[in-house]
């Protein structure tokens, strides 16, 4: 993606190498997002390093967006291996995520993953366990 050229590499480059596989998707809220890619499947963990891609002011985070999660600690666009997929309204999130870019076909199954959370929780506790057999990359 044009405004994240290293966050995007450095996504391919894991997915690339299986890093992905069989990972989970670790939070899960109803009408907001599914976050996955941390291999330790609790929240936590990484790549082992973080790349930065200062997303622009105007950056909306509209249904399907792909983008990189980080800590409130961290600075704008920092980015591990920790990605979150928009199932709901996200136009309160302000602009500091790395956009990766949106899902095309499987939306349905993005959403359909997004039920399988509790909305009274609001860590994102899913309350099914779904599995990232394996991302592929490709770009059109």
């Amino acid at each position: 993606m044009k405004t994240s050229p290293k966050t995007t590499a450095s996504f391919a480059s894991l997915a690339r190498t299986r890093f992905y596989d069989n990972t989970i998707f670790h939070r899960i809220v109803p009408g907001f997002v599914i976050q996955g890619g941390d291999p330790g499947q609790d929240g936590t963990g990484g790549p082992g390093y973080k790349v930065v891609d200062t997303p622009p002011r105007t950056t909306k985070y509209a249904l399907g967006s792909v983008a990189m999660a980080k800590t409130q600690t961290e600075a704008r666009g920092t980015s591990g291996s920790q990605f979150f997929v928009v199932t709901g309204d996200a136009s309160f999130l302000t602009p500091d995520y790395a956009v990766l870019g949106r899902v095309i076909s499987g939306l349905k199954v993005a959403l359909t993953i997004g039920k399988y959370g509790d909305a009274n929780d609001p860590a994102g506790t899913p309350t099914r366990i779904v599995v990232v057999k394996h991302i592929a990359i490709s770009s059109k």
